[in-house]
């Protein structure tokens, strides 16, 4: 308890204007917290973890960010695991969007919040290192009594941020401590590690988005240049600066007098502004000469070495050949037609921006398509908008501006990629309205702004309903901006490949079920309400509880034995029955019928009136 009265009074003196002695970024903290974000030092708060839903749209919008940094934060954590480090890694609104810690430690790590989906923005927690580090954008520590709040006082936290190509704040990195020494120099490695941990992340980012243009990368040092460089740029053909990593924003910054901050005055500038370099002599700061003579010079004369990555060059094009699919859409469909002609239009479509419009009952693995369709097209986040849940707050579609605070949404979290509306027709009428711009011009009005932002992104809609009778649920001029295509996937009754769907579940595990003509006969003759759903959820009971790797109709839910019953012959009711037996004998008339308990006179016959071929 005294602890705790000194530490608010600390923060009160502050309050009052007698700092204490603490770094500069801890009582600018919080000062914040006192008057900017009200918070109350007497209080005592909880870490907040964010329910399971929400979290899935922070991590869904953090997708990209989390695959390229995976290497390095894993690399991180395996240089500090032993010292009892946990690892976060949160998005921009503080929220922790991946995390790697000691298991034996889970439940304490929940409660002080050093664990997934705790947020850690300043406003929610006060002064942290993942808050105060998005405030400031620097790299810093939090140690100890650091924190504003008390119920933190224990932790030791070291945060770093992470920039986007285009200079914008994506992500925090941050290291905490339970608990830790005393003196809070003993976290000056670990600020270093982060620091430039992050650094890399940023390389890797940068790295990724420019594989067909220049790649300027520098450092202080020869040694290092080609190994471990303290800053990167891209350059397009005339040698204007289109990406850079935090570090070149702050040596092009400084070079032209500017602040660091406002990147996007760098972006789009002749990269001869800020350095002593022709574009067309790249070639001599390549590899083939010794790093100690690729020196360059900043406009206001600091020595630089270079090292220019020349573009990949793209593969030449290839006359159009087969109509074969894209990757992403092969094995949605067996031999089903009218599957293997949606499948055709769906690869014609993903390269375009043409807005596309799924339709198809529930499970019928509209999201699927989706997916499918966008990697096979331009690439960029997945991002997925449940209409149910946005048509609630707006804000989490369209995002909202307060003040100086902008609170992106799931639109702007798809930029430059794919977003998904799912069951669109649960939109109420104002949305609707809200969306018109988005559809129509590529602009959208976040709540609270007078300004529409503009934005690239295509536009996928999944609907269960029928949006075009009378009573439809969807205003018909936003349909036919959604609409651009059309594609109706059918219920899995109505499609010829669904036992082949069936077997193709039951054998992708390590542990593959093979399905009796008795089973097969059951599976094909039920109406599968549920579609793939009920499949998939079928197919996880069966690898549960057959044990001889064999499906038989005994194994099979009552709901769907009692769909065959009867005499053998009964069994071949169904075409795709038949068709399916004689694909796994590969013809062999003999065999399917012993598999099927009939003689080969029956199965002649039946070929021949259901014109199954063999």
């Amino acid at each position: 308890m005294d602890a705790h009265l000194s530490h608010v009074r600390e923060i009160e003196a502050v309050a009052e204007g007698r700092p204490p002695a603490r770094d500069a970024v801890v009582v600018e903290s919080w000062l914040r917290c006192l008057t900017k974000h009200r918070l109350d030092p007497t209080a005592r708060s909880e870490a907040f973890i964010l329910p399971e839903t929400a979290l899935r749209e922070h991590r869904q919008r953090s997708e990209e960010l989390i695959a390229i940094a995976r290497t390095g934060i894993e690399n991180l954590y395996s240089l500090v695991a032993g010292q009892n480090y946990v690892l976060l890694l949160a998005d921009r609104a503080g929220v922790t969007v991946e995390y790697l810690g000691d298991e034996a430690q889970k439940q304490e790590l929940r409660r002080s919040g050093l664990y997934m989906g705790a947020e850690w923005s300043e406003a929610r927690a006060g002064t942290c290192a993942l808050g105060a580090c998005i405030e400031t954008g620097e790299p810093l520590i939090i140690h100890q009594t650091d924190h504003f709040d008390a119920t933190h006082t224990g932790l030791s936290c070291t945060a770093a941020p992470i920039y986007d190509t285009a200079g914008r704040l994506s992500a925090v990195l941050d290291i905490s401590l339970l608990s830790s020494p005393r003196a809070k120099a003993s976290q000056s490695l670990a600020l270093n590690l982060v620091r430039a941990s992050a650094r890399r992340i940023e390389m890797a980012n940068l790295m990724a988005e420019n594989r067909r243009e220049w790649v300027l990368r520098l450092s202080g040092s020869p040694d290092f240049l080609d190994v471990d460089p303290e800053a990167a740029l891209s350059l397009d053909g005339a040698g204007c600066v289109l990406g850079l990593t935090n570090g070149a924003a702050r040596i092009l910054a400084r070079a032209a007098g500017l602040d660091w901050r406002a990147a996007d005055r760098l972006i789009g500038r002749p990269v001869s502004e800020f350095l002593n370099v022709r574009v067309d002599r790249l070639d001599e700061l390549m590899r083939q000469r010794p790093a100690a003579e690729r020196f360059i010079e900043t406009r206001d004369g600091h020595r630089l070495f270079a090292h220019a990555i020349e573009p990949r060059r793209a593969p030449p094009r290839m006359p159009p050949a087969s109509p074969a699919l894209p990757l992403a859409l092969r094995g949605l469909a067996g031999d089903d037609p009218a599957m293997a002609a949606l499948l055709r239009t769906a690869a014609a479509l993903a390269p375009q921006r043409l807005p596309i419009l799924i339709e198809g009952e529930t499970g019928t693995g509209k999201m699927v398509l989706a997916r499918a369709i966008h990697e096979a097209g331009r690439g960029g986040p997945f991002v997925v908008a449940p209409c149910a849940e946005v048509a609630e707050e707006e804000a989490l579609l369209f995002g909202r501006v307060s003040g100086r605070r902008i609170e992106e949404g799931l639109i702007a979290a798809a930029h430059r990629g794919t977003l998904v509306l799912d069951k669109v027709e649960e939109l109420p009428p104002r949305m609707q309205a809200r969306l018109m711009r988005l559809a129509a011009e590529g602009r959208y009005l976040p709540v609270g702004a007078v300004r529409p932002l503009q934005v690239d992104v295509r536009l996928i809609s999944t609907t269960l309903a029928d949006l075009d009778g009378d009573g439809a649920a969807l205003r018909p001029d936003l349909l036919h901006r959604l609409a651009g295509a059309r594609l109706r996937l059918p219920a899995l009754r109505d499609r010829q490949d669904r036992l082949w769907l069936a077997e193709r579940m039951l054998a992708g595990s390590d542990r593959p079920l093979t399905l009796a003509p008795e089973a097969l006969a059951a599976l094909a003759a039920h109406g599968w309400p549920g579609n793939l759903r009920e499949l998939a959820h079928l197919v996880t009971g069966l690898r549960a509880m057959a044990g001889n790797g064999r499906v038989d109709l005994e194994d099979l839910p009552e709901r769907i034995r009692t769909a065959v019953r009867g005499a053998p012959t009964q069994r071949l009711a169904t075409g795709t029955v038949l068709a399916q037996v004689l694909r796994q004998t590969g013809g062999n008339v003999s065999e399917a019928a012993r598999r099927l308990g009939v003689n080969r006179s029956t199965i002649h016959r039946q070929i021949r009136r259901m014109g199954v071929t063999r």
